[in-house]
């Protein structure tokens, strides 16, 4: 049972990762008026869909990021040409669907030969019925029903690119923006979850238990309060008690501790080679303050972007061996094994996790957030958008690298699994 938590609460925290980073683009889009087409966790094949108003929301087979598709962001996958033979069914003189095949099994529909269309402007399709020109407007909201798919059009107003820079640019750094919304919240959580130290405490408690070592077997457990060794008060003092222990290495001690309101009295011996008997010490602990939980949820945030970058700085100079990276298998590796001391320090390290998602995006890598942002903030500079085939040919080469080096970090992470 304990293992099928852990494998839960793993995949809950990738999932609470992923799915906030991406409302923030889909939230913004929204706001923006854009046509959101899909809102999608994973890559690769479907495992779950389904449509919500004008998006589609899907599960895909590959937990490593996910994505938000806008109308516009790239060519559409139904087009229409003329000369082409398609079907319309209107209501209140728009049409509301455009068939391109199995005509014949329409029904109410009128059938013309495309003579003339604009899908993003004028928003009309021209018809030939039957060497009568028809002139259709278009509904904003119509379908374009090809293969049994059905796709919205995107007038240019609701095209990513039919935004202003700033709307554009809003959307794009949104999902960072909530990676730092959500650390910040995280890092509160697990300061209300842990709780502060009382000042001046007499008090040391048992915080964790190493499996399979000596103060498991003697029967300690979390939250006990050690109130003596050897007959010797410990009076909150965990650096003496600590060294207590390492002198009695091999040799039994006794303990007498307070659980529940009642003194238990436990035979511990450490370890004779280490001098360890596999605890986790913390002092009497109080709720912190939301004062104090703003601050440390501030100054941690603060504090973790050095590290961040320091870690970043290492790796551009050749600090770090390529063994020294782990992929979406050694990070989901140490959430399970975080997740197995408490759900404190799960929150904790998620809150890293979600910092570090929010400043990586924000890299100016080719296919990331950042890249996005520097070709919004060239077009506001020049006046005019760069090409978008070579933004797209940019974009896809650096998504390209990147799966590489996911493939790459993966294998390592493996072939690390499998010798160990």
């Amino acid at each position: 049972m304990q293992t099928i938590q852990i494998v839960f609460l793993t995949v809950l925290v990738f999932f609470l990762l992923v799915s906030i980073h991406e409302f923030g683009h889909f939230y913004f889009a929204r706001r923006a008026g854009i046509l959101v087409r899909e809102f999608a966790i994973g890559f690769g094949p479907k495992l779950f869909s389904i449509k919500r108003g004008e998006t589609r929301f899907t599960l895909r087979l590959l937990p490593v990021g996910g994505f938000v598709r806008m109308a516009g962001e790239e060519p559409e996958v139904v087009e229409v040409q003329p000369g082409q033979t398609v079907g319309v069914r209107l209501k209140d003189g728009k049409i509301t669907k455009l068939y391109l095949d199995r005509l014949d099994e329409r029904s109410n529909i009128i059938r013309g030969e495309v003579k003339s269309l604009d899908l993003e402007k004028e928003m009309f399709v021209s018809l030939d019925v039957d060497g009568d020109e028809q002139r259709y407007g278009l509904h904003p909201q119509a379908m374009i029903v090809s293969r049994g798919q059905e796709t919205q059009v995107a007038p240019l107003e609701r095209q990513f690119g039919g935004v202003s820079t700033g709307k554009r640019a809003m959307t794009i750094f949104a999902g960072p923006m909530m990676n730092f919304v959500l650390a910040f919240v995280l890092f509160g959580v697990y300061l209300q979850l842990s709780g502060v130290p009382v000042e001046n405490s007499t008090k040391v408690f048992v915080s964790g238990l190493e499996a399979g070592m000596a103060a498991e077997k003697s029967g300690l457990q979390k939250g006990d309060w050690i109130k003596k060794v050897n007959g010797v008060p410990v009076e909150g003092d965990s650096t003496r008690l600590v060294e207590q222990i390492q002198a009695s290495a091999g040799k039994p001690m006794n303990w007498v501790i307070e659980r529940d309101g009642k003194e238990v009295s436990l035979t511990v011996t450490p370890d004779a080679e280490t001098g360890k008997v596999g605890i986790y010490l913390s002092p009497e602990m109080r709720r912190a303050g939301i004062g104090e939980t703003i601050r440390f949820a501030g100054t941690t945030m603060v504090d973790m972007t050095g590290r961040i970058f320091e870690g970043f700085r290492k790796l551009i100079f050749g600090e770090f061996k390529l063994d020294d990276l782990g992929g979406p298998v050694r990070t989901a590796e140490m959430t399970g094994q975080i997740a197995k001391q408490g759900i404190p320090q799960l929150t904790s390290w998620a809150a890293v996790l979600s910092l570090y998602l929010g400043i990586f995006n924000l890299l100016p890598i080719p296919a990331l957030d950042g890249s996005r942002l520097m070709f919004i903030g060239l077009e506001a500079i020049r006046g005019k958008p760069v090409d978008p085939n070579r933004e797209g040919l940019i974009h896809f080469i650096g998504f390209a690298m990147i799966m590489l080096l996911m493939i790459v970090v993966t294998y390592n992470d493996i072939l690390r699994l499998v010798k160990n």
